[in-house]
């Protein structure tokens, strides 16, 4: 059989992508082209990271701040993607999702460990966040098609926010990993040439950006009225805590883990255990790229062009203040482009947590024992009813709050306050499960080592100012 037929043989269809079979093994490819057509996780977590974290928040932080606090989207965008890695590799290893990993630490009540009930409470938060994204969906919709009612009006946004979320629920109730995949990889495409296109262009607008503006960027400091969107930023921008605990469960049902196979202590299990590690370094590479590249191209634009006109987004207005970048550049049309655009991405995003998140509360009411999640057909029942249940919770929370943005501050906020928990749970992870053949690479350790101390040292300082404790 040839390479291009696997994923076929293998497809989540035909096998528990959960469990671990010594008859799903397979190599991983080592040809650098044939590695590309195993990818795929990163891009669903990139479209993810995208949609409410750097159109919203990074692009109104870059509104609010001018350039200021572009180190802060580099650091952001950068050292959490070693701990992705980290705790993507354990589950490779293992075979188990992040939030098993979570259970076995203690203490624990009730099936769960502490950091569970962590990652519990920043759900909470982040139904908010959701809440908000199905907000801006429905805001640019009302725009271009008011119905009951004038654009942006109650009745209109109530309308459309319902609808979004009715259609996200039709489309994820019975979707598969590979539906899944292919919608993110449309959205992304689509977002980062339209994003990058209007970033690369700004230099011959009326809104250049010189290096002068880059160097100011990169100066560690934090300008007064800011720092509620940095720590929101830190948490949001980039692969978050959220996104990383979501990676695992697209990584077991891409295949890396049952083709990696069930650990029987062989070097043919480790070459496949390291083949396939390599296969998600890459995969998350490029998912670092594409969030990196999207999100410097949005902190550009909201500096360039929204900061010198004083333009912030706030509430239900937020589309209309973030159109003017597309306005700015191509005049009044363009608006129209914006909106289109808008609604691509963020429903994206609606799509692939819509996706995960289920996964992720049955898992864990699996851990507390309401029911047996290796049994796949109670499993997969189960995330049938949270893709109805949880999509209409984050509808209810945006018709009830009604601030996009505030939304999507709480629950980034939130998730960067998990970031905490996370680094703890790899550290014992990596220590208690892994193979010591997987600790050996000094300059890998060393790197986690900083991006972890990094990641906490943000995390711990979102804490203290979050509850307004001040710092020396």
């Amino acid at each position: 059989m040839s390479q291009t037929e696997v994923p076929k043989k293998h497809h989540i269809t035909e096998s528990d992508p959960y469990k671990l079979d010594a008859s799903d093994v397979q190599k991983a490819p080592t040809r650098f082209r044939e590695r590309f057509k195993y990818l795929g996780p990163g891009i669903i977590t990139s479209a993810m990271i995208v949609g409410s974290g750097e159109l919203i928040v990074t692009t109104s932080l870059g509104a609010q701040a001018g350039f200021a606090l572009l180190w802060m989207v580099i650091i952001a965008s950068t050292v959490k993607v070693w701990v992705q890695l980290e705790l993507a590799q354990w589950t490779i290893i293992t075979g188990k999702p992040a939030l098993e990993g979570y259970a076995s630490i203690g203490p624990k009540v009730k099936g769960l460990g502490i950091i569970n009930y962590a990652w519990i409470i920043m759900e909470l938060c982040k139904a908010l966040q959701r809440g908000g994204i199905i907000g801006g969906t429905a805001g640019a919709l009302s725009i271009l098609a008011p119905v009951i009612g004038e654009p942006l009006s109650g009745p209109s946004l109530a309308f459309w926010a319902i609808v979004t979320t009715l259609t996200v629920i039709a489309m994820m109730i019975t979707a598969k990993y590979s539906v899944v995949e292919r919608i993110c990889v449309v959205a992304i495409v689509v977002l980062t040439a339209i994003t990058v296109g209007l970033a690369a262009v700004l230099p011959m607008t009326d809104y250049a950006y010189s290096a002068a503006d880059i160097a100011s960027g990169l100066t560690f400091a934090i300008p007064a009225g800011a720092l509620g969107f940095a720590v929101a930023m830190f948490g949001i921008t980039g692969v978050g805590a959220e996104e990383m605990t979501a990676y695992t469960y697209w990584c077991i049902e891409k295949g890396y883990a049952r083709w990696t196979g069930p650990n029987d202590g062989t070097k043919e299990w480790q070459q496949r255990a390291k083949g396939w590690i390599n296969i998600m370094s890459l995969d998350v590479l490029v998912g670092w790229m594409i969030s990196t590249i999207c999100t410097m191209s949005f902190f550009t634009l909201g500096a360039s062009i929204l900061h010198p006109q004083g333009l912030v987004p706030s509430g239900n207005e937020m589309l209309l203040t973030l159109s003017n970048i597309y306005t700015s550049i191509l005049g009044d049309w363009a608006s129209t482009l914006f909106l289109v655009g808008a609604i691509f991405v963020l429903f994206s995003t609606v799509i692939g947590v819509a996706a995960s998140v289920p996964r992720q509360w049955a898992n864990t009411f699996g851990l507390m024992g309401l029911f047996d999640w290796k049994d796949m057909a109670k499993r997969k029942k189960w995330i049938r009813v949270l893709t109805v249940v949880i999509p209409s919770l984050w509808c209810i929370s945006f018709l009830i709050v009604n601030e996009p943005v505030i939304m999507v501050l709480i629950g980034g906020t939130a998730a960067g306050i998990f970031l905490l928990a996370v680094v703890v749970a790899v550290w014992v992870l990596r220590t208690r499960d892994e193979p010591k053949v997987f600790r050996k690479n000094t300059v890998l350790n060393v790197i986690l080592a900083v991006c972890s101390l990094l990641v906490a040292a943000l995390a711990i300082y979102s804490v203290v100012k979050t509850f307004g404790i001040e710092i020396g």
